[in-house]
């Protein structure tokens, strides 16, 4: 028996990605998403994402997902091919990537909590400028933070919104987590932080009645935040499959030399 033997096909719903399914089913064998011992996935990092927390949300452990690209950039994804699905499959290169795990807790008093695989953000929500204590380890180590917004990025996610935040991008593996201000007026030297992935970040909104702020996990939003602690949750983990040559660790490191 071939390796990945029970697959499942999801498709964006692009008209690209729905013709690119089209010729799959007609050239493979294909079982429904929960007795698949492997998914793929064919979009854009969007959809990738979209895929990838699904399977966040279902009992069990995550199966793997490998992803072909039909939609823009594709960073998360490989190459579309129609042909020779099998052989590449046998040869590719496994990635394991922790989500990141957000509470929130509204002004309110709701509480919320999210998986991320990029990254978490905390947005203002009108004109003003948010107000935000920082705390890592139980220590506060910004008391004032004047921002647009503050995001925590996974080494996976350091290349989304982290890295367009100019924030740093975080080799896979390296087990570090991006701490990236949004377009900070006060302290104006600080531009961030590396932390280990080990660490318990805790960001408090700083008048919130006045200065309301929005927390983001991936695509998910929770308004009015009065407090968001963000971890690495462990015990969720998620694998994606590569084509040995589009290998995400490659990738990663390439992105630092595109001017």
């Amino acid at each position: 028996m071939s390796r990945f033997a029970r697959r499942a096909l999801v498709a964006s719903p692009t008209a690209q990605a729905q013709a690119a399914a089209a010729q799959l089913r007609e050239i493979a064998d294909w079982v429904p998403e929960k007795e698949a011992e492997l998914i793929v996935a064919l979009g854009g990092d969007g959809f990738m994402l979209q895929t990838l927390h699904g399977l966040l949300e279902r009992p069990g452990d995550p199966v793997p997902v490998f992803g072909m690209n039909l939609g823009t950039f594709g960073f998360l994804m490989n190459e579309w091919r129609a042909t020779g699905l099998d052989d590449r499959l046998a040869e590719t290169k496994a990635f394991n990537v922790f989500p990141l795990k957000m509470h929130a807790e509204t002004m309110a008093g709701a509480r919320h909590e999210l998986p991320a695989i990029n990254e978490v953000s905390l947005l203002r929500e009108t004109r003003e400028t948010a107000k935000i204590e920082v705390t890592l380890n139980d220590r506060v180590v910004i008391p004032e933070l004047v921002c647009d917004g503050i995001l925590a990025a996974t080494p996976a996610g350091s290349t989304a919104y982290n890295l367009s935040a100019n924030g740093p991008i975080l080799p896979l593996g390296s087990s570090l987590i991006a701490l990236t201000p949004i377009s900070p007026f006060r302290p104006r030297r600080w531009r961030g932080a590396v932390l280990p992935d080990k660490a318990r970040i805790r960001l408090r909104v700083l008048e919130p009645m006045k200065r309301p702020v929005s927390a983001v996990a991936d695509q998910r939003e929770v308004r009015d935040v009065a407090v968001v602690e963000v971890v690495i949750d462990r015990a969720r983990e998620l694998t994606l499959l590569f084509d040995p040559e589009h290998a995400l660790d490659d990738r990663i490191t390439m992105e630092q030399f595109i001017a």
